[in-house]
């Protein structure tokens, strides 16, 4: 599991992992996304493996299990573990989705994970405007004021920004549209990469005015107001990850 945030909080560098059972995973599944393992390759024997990451049979194995079931390797009897085909990726996970972070950009793939927030959050923005309660409120304006105080700090405004989303989507009242943090995580973190280098005044002033409009919008039960809001916050971060393709 990948604890929400935590990509954006590895702006400044990589995080350590947890276990060794957590590093075997991230060892290989960024290595899949980043094509050092290919897509038909198989890779190597247990023996390697064990020897190139420093753990036991017990954790090595564990960990292509847990690869396996996120759809991105199979084993097979005399052959080995093959990496598996991305269409059998679990695209969804937000594990998987932070491993495309640190992957070469890719503006087909960045397209498709726009689209996909586009049309998830515009529904979730739509439900939370109607089913919203007070407590949601209280959440995304406590939020809203964290960005305003974050004052250029890329990481805490990418934080307070997330959090906002988080709220909406549990706002909503539909579980299942909880599974877009992962994916507004990636392309929020995608958008402050960007700015590595670059003012990030101009973008922290636009975020900010797009999110107040966006949750004064929900709070005043405003779904038309609020859907223009949301729009100007994906367009926003779309424009700034596309400048790292």
């Amino acid at each position: 599991m990948i604890e929400a945030g935590s990509l954006i909080r590895s702006l400044s560098g990589r995080p350590a992992a947890r276990n060794f059972h957590t590093f075997v995973i991230n060892e290989i599944g960024l290595g899949i996304v980043t094509g050092a393992f290919p897509v038909g390759s198989i890779l190597a024997n247990d023996a390697v493996m064990m020897e190139t990451y420093g753990v036991s049979r017990t954790v090595l194995r564990e960990a292509l299990k847990t690869l396996e079931a996120k759809g991105m390797v199979e084993a097979r009897p005399k052959v080995g573990t093959r990496v598996t085909p991305t269409s059998r990726w679990s695209f969804f996970d937000p594990q998987v989705l932070s491993w495309h972070f640190y992957a070469k950009p890719d503006q087909r793939f960045f397209e498709s994970l726009f689209d996909v927030r586009g049309a998830l959050e515009s529904r979730a923005i739509a439900l939370a405007s109607a089913r919203r309660t007070a407590e949601h409120v209280r959440l995304m304006k406590y939020w809203l004021h964290q960005m305003d105080l974050a004052e250029g700090n890329l990481e805490a405004h990418g934080l307070s920004a997330l959090e906002i989303h988080r709220t909406i989507a549990e706002g909503s009242g539909n579980a299942l549209l909880r599974s877009v943090t992962g994916i507004v995580e990636l392309t929020l973190a995608l958008a402050l990469k960007s700015l590595d280098g670059a003012s990030t005044a101009p973008y922290c002033a636009a975020s900010l005015a797009a999110h107040t409009a966006l949750v004064g919008a929900i709070e005043a039960g405003a779904a038309t107001a609020a859907a223009r809001a949301g729009e100007a916050v994906i367009v926003l971060d779309n424009a700034r990850a596309m400048t790292l393709c």
